[in-house]
């Protein structure tokens, strides 16, 4: 008897695909799991809110575009193909003045405004 592993085919993830199936800004979507950690994608541009994660750091991919991101005592600039981990605990606030598309890695769960709510948080586990 096979097992489900043993059904489902090999197939790449295809980031370009994915961000072509969603239009909305500051709504990561998860591509994929590995272990408690999850991979996701989103477009973001404007402002953000400062937050930050007191469990976990989060590391920030920009596959597209110009991100800043900000912090109480200076900021990081980041273009694509560059990456940043904000350690657990640290402040934040990212800013786009184009779109950015960008990857995010932190384990599952984490909400994307941390512990300060509103409007922008996300809805975690949405898969495409």
């Amino acid at each position: 008897m096979q097992t489900d592993q043993a059904q489902k085919p090999y197939n790449a993830i295809n980031l370009s695909k994915k961000f072509e199936l969603f239009s909305e800004q500051w709504l990561p979507k998860v591509v994929a799991e590995l272990n408690d950690y999850q991979f996701k994608i989103a477009r973001i541009e404007g402002d953000f809110v400062w937050h930050d994660h007191p469990e976990t750091d989060e590391a920030f991919i920009v596959l597209e575009g110009e991100l800043r991101i900000d912090f109480r005592n200076g900021a990081v600039h980041l273009k694509a193909s560059e990456m940043f981990i904000v350690p657990k605990g640290v402040e934040h606030k990212p800013f786009a003045e184009k779109e950015v598309k960008l990857m995010l890695i932190e384990p599952r769960g984490v909400l994307n405004t941390g512990h300060e709510g509103g409007e922008r948080t996300a809805q975690n586990d949405v898969w495409i």
